[in-house]
């Protein structure tokens, strides 16, 4: 492709030498690409010790090349699989490292051609090497010819000269292959939907050599994607609940005011507790269409992928036969790898074959990925009453720069913040080389949460936090509504996070609409209100509450009513009345910690650490001094916690950029939805060993027993005070473990499951 190429037309620094082992030749640029494009594209893996461009001359060649070399070369082989068949308009890239195959370029127009012009590398034959002989007689080898001509590129590399399309090989020839054809579900409507998509084969003949892996050939996609399998046909009702109601509680922060007083913002707890499960196994609970979106770019090659894999599986054999899962993989491209399938025991056996068919190479392209897992949802024929995509990434996406650039290209019900449309994303940021940025903002706007797996260990655990959540979801739209109960008193705010909230009738009515909740799962928000003096020595009703959900195990529209939040207005109040609610103040610091996070971290992006760190001491020192924390309210203490840690990792730019962002991403994403996430090491979370759990009395008490290090999955557990107990193993002791308004029961369980998967080797 580079036969023509004057490589005395240099631009830059001067490259390491032919014969540096780590320089890496890049080819394929269009030839309209300038130096700071190329650069921008390959810095991308990290910064270079040396680069190289190579030109034309002028001769009217279509691409360009470069060398380089990486200051860390732990990276080159990274960047040659990340980079790799990317395509670039109608130029497909070619990233290698520069001294594979032919240690040198060979010379333009050499009328003995002994190198294939694509890949360099040697075209001496007798060696099981495929080769093509073009019309104009120049030589290739033939993967790397049909690689470059697939997309209709007809133009020989070496002369220009345009060749016969009949005369070209558009694709390998498909070698003998023994495919193992997926079990077959009974569809007479569409026989077809249920494709294979399995591991390639080794075919029995030796395959050419070339420094490039190249992919199987795929069936082609169906247009839509209406292949969803049926759902499973039920006699009865899903029993997602056991027959409770949400329960819904107030509390206000003082029993009275005196009746000279005003308070122009008086603060109202309101506590919405959704009902458990029907038993702790999740026997006849709401199914789940799942979509798992998998990134398989270049940058996963190794234990990364293994572990992926390991993780998905995990999650295939914790799906019941009415949950359905598709999975989607991408990298520079995306495809479905496996169509919206039951995972009765043949589905299951269907997408574990789907899993173990990943293969690591290419580029990242996120947006199109979620286009497609979005997709599947949209086109389905029938659906289960609850749908999610997990979204996994490790890298930065090379086609969109920024939040807000992908979010554009996303559709609109990934978007959409109507409850009745919700598909929430839940997006997993893995490693430092992740763009945190951009998969907060893919969860923010979803009404999905956003998690930080920091070390390779944790991917299967915070995928299991995750599921808990999903396979446990017992309300959807659920609507709160406040209404002010007395003449005179008004609703002047309500802090809701990414809940969205709406104050109508000038002041007299509130709403925060909630979504859907997970069993057990708690939210609480404060209403702040303004309370005029009083001009009678009675009680004053402040605030009328109600609270509408659909009921996944009815399938009825449920309304419950709160009790009516009542003040005492004495002529002077006692000092019992003037006692201060530590479930009104506890709330107060949890908002306190979401807030500083949120600003810590603007700063912190204007490379401001020293504001930074100088607001989160200051935010420490005011929740360690409040009522709740004083009164030893084991939460507040580790809100004061998460603070600290949040402090430690933006100690330096490189640090903050390796975990403290996505440390401190997670922690709001975690904070604005008041739903767990994963983020941190897994050795400093609450749920890792009994030692480092955080137990709570029925008074929001805390018996701290780890060293200090904020809890791994996302708040610090144990906002309610509540406390449950789960099977530690068949057979086994019962184990307690803390969950509160993040973590519930049926979370903690997930994750304690997987923890012992992985202790047995399962």
């Amino acid at each position: 492709m580079f036969s023509s190429m004057d490589t005395a037309s240099v631009q830059g620094s001067v490259a390491g030498g032919l014969g540096d082992p780590d320089r890496i030749f890049f080819g394929g640029f269009p030839y309209y690409f300038k130096e700071e494009q190329i650069r921008e594209l390959v810095e991308s893996f990290g910064p270079l010790r040396s680069f190289e461009l190579v030109t034309d001359g002028g001769r009217g060649n279509n691409s360009v090349a470069a060398h380089c070399v990486y200051q860390d070369v732990s990276v080159t082989d990274i960047a040659c699989h990340g980079l790799n068949g990317i395509r670039i308009g109608a130029q497909t890239l070619i990233a290698r490292r520069a001294n594979h195959g032919a240690n040198q370029q060979p010379e333009p127009h050499s009328s003995s051609q002994e190198n294939c012009s694509i890949c360099w590398c040697s075209l001496t034959t007798g060696q099981g090497q495929a080769i093509f002989t073009a019309e104009c007689s120049h030589r290739f080898h033939y993967p790397c010819i049909a690689n470059n001509v697939q997309h209709g590129n007809l133009y020989c590399p070496v002369c220009r000269v345009k060749w016969d399309k009949n005369n070209v090989p558009f694709q390998v020839p498909p070698p003998q292959q023994t495919r193992i054809p997926f079990r077959q579900f009974p569809m007479p409507q569409q026989p077809h939907w249920n494709y294979p998509h399995l591991p390639y084969q080794q075919p029995h003949w030796n395959p050419p050599q070339y420094p490039f892996e190249q992919q199987p050939q795929d069936p082609p996609e169906p247009l839509t994607f209406s292949d969803d399998e049926p759902l499973q046909s039920l006699t009865s009702p899903v029993q997602s609940s056991s027959h409770q109601s949400v329960i819904v509680k107030t509390y206000a922060e003082f029993s009275a005011i005196s009746a000279v007083e005003s308070s122009s913002k008086f603060p109202v707890l309101v506590s919405i507790r959704a009902p458990p499960l029907k038993d702790s196994e999740g026997h006849g609970r709401t199914p789940i269409d799942l979509v798992t979106v998998l990134d398989v770019s270049g940058s996963m090659t190794g234990s990364k992928l293994d572990l992926v894999k390991r993780a998905v599986k995990f999650v295939i054999e914790n799906l019941g036969s009415s949950d359905r899962l598709s999975i989607v993989s991408f990298s520079s491209n995306s495809k479905r790898v496996l169509p919206l399938q039951r995972m009765t025991a043949d589905g299951r056996e269907s997408a574990i074959l789907a899993v173990e068919s990943l293969r690591a190479g290419g580029g990242t392209n996120i947006a199109e990925a979620l286009k497609k897992g979005t997709k599947v949802l949209e086109d389905r024929r029938e659906r289960n009453p609850v749908a999610s995509i997990i979204l996994l990434s490790d890298g930065q996406d090379n086609y969109c720069r920024s939040g807000s650039q992908i979010l554009n290209q996303l559709p609109a019900s990934i978007r959409s913040s109507d409850m009745q449309q919700e598909i929430p994303v839940h997006a997993f940021g893995f490693g430092q080389d992740h763009d945190a940025s951009i998969m907060h903002a893919i969860s923010d706007a979803s009404g999905g949460t956003f998690s930080f797996i920091e070390s390779v260990g944790m991917i299967q655990d915070g995928f299991a936090l995750c599921i808990g959540g999903l396979l446990s979801v017992v309300a959807q739209e659920l609507r709160l509504t406040v209404r002010s109960a007395s003449a005179g008193v008004k609703i002047v705010s309500i802090p809701s996070g990414r809940h969205v909230s709406q104050i109508s009738d000038e002041g007299q009515q509130g709403v925060v609409d909630i979504g859907n909740m997970y069993a057990e799962e708690e939210k609480q928000f404060l209403v702040y209100l303004l309370v005029p003096p009083s001009a009678s020595h009675v009680k004053m009703p402040l605030l009328d509450v109600t609270c509408v959900y659909k009921d996944l195990a009815s399938n009825e529209l449920m309304q419950v009513q709160g009790e009516r939040v009542e003040i005492l207005r004495p002529e002077v109040c006692s000092p019992a009345e003037k006692a201060l609610s530590l479930e009104v103040d506890r709330q107060r610091n949890r908002i306190v910690v979401a807030e500083t996070i949120a600003e810590a971290q603007r700063l912190a992006e204007m490379g401001n650490l020293e504001g930074a760190r100088a607001l989160l001491a200051e935010r420490r020192a005011t929740v360690l001094a409040s009522a709740a924390a004083q009164a030893g309210d084991g939460l507040s203490n580790l809100f004061e916690t998460e603070l600290r840690e949040v402090m430690e990792r933006m100690a330096s730019m490189d640090l903050y950029a390796n975990s403290g962002r996505a440390y401190a991403l997670a922690g709001m994403s975690s904070h604005s939805r008041q739903r767990a996430s994963a983020r941190g090491d897994t050795m400093t979370s609450c749920l890792f060993a009994a030692s480092n759990r955080v137990n709570f009395s029925s008074g929001g008490n805390a018996l701290m027993q780890q060293s200090g290090a904020s809890a791994c999955f996302g708040a610090p557990a144990g906002f309610g005070g509540a406390s449950f107990s789960s099977s530690a193993a068949p057979g086994g002791s019962q184990c307690s473990s803390a969950v509160g308004a993040f973590e519930t029961p049926a979370m903690v369980r997930m994750v304690e499951k997987s923890q012992k998967s992985n202790q047995s080797g399962q």
